[in-house]
């Protein structure tokens, strides 16, 4: 399994509204230049997390866009299945019915099996707010006098 563009910079631009929440509405411009990717690129993100919920949009002069909840409440899982489509690591786990002919004699399926849940389980724990809890602390251990 490869996160893409599109997953990467999905999650740094909710990262970055996280850390602005206060700021209420933030442009994708200054998005855009503090986290080094092109306006373009998370103009084609933005309807995706928009249509799904996962922001909230006003458009105008003190126009942006802000996280719909709270960061605790964004799991990594519903992030990446929202840009990924699928995390399953073989293609016939991606279905809600494994359908292959060679499921009941396939003997690496057990193995494809315990990956997709052991994926799942750890990007359901993650939040945005636990990365920038993470990224905080790293942050603190850096403090020199």
């Amino acid at each position: 399994m490869k996160i893409s563009t599109k997953g990467r910079y999905a999650l740094r631009l909710l990262l970055d509204l996280a850390i602005h929440r206060e700021d209420g509405y933030v442009s994708l411009k200054d998005i855009a230049e503090r986290q080094q990717i092109s306006k373009k690129y998370l103009e084609q993100i933005v309807p995706l997390l928009s249509r799904s919920g996962l922001l909230k949009a006003n458009r105008g002069y003190q126009g942006g866009y802000m996280l719909s909840k709270s960061p605790e409440q964004y799991t990594l899982a519903e992030i990446l299945r929202l840009t990924e489509g699928n995390l399953a690591p073989v293609t016939c786990l991606e279905g809600e019915v494994n359908d292959c002919p060679r499921a009941e004699e396939c003997i690496t399926l057990p193995v494809w099996k315990g990956l997709y849940d052991t994926i799942n389980h750890y990007l359901e724990n993650v939040t945005l707010q636990s990365i920038l809890d993470d990224y905080w602390r790293r942050q603190s251990d850096y403090y020199y006098i």
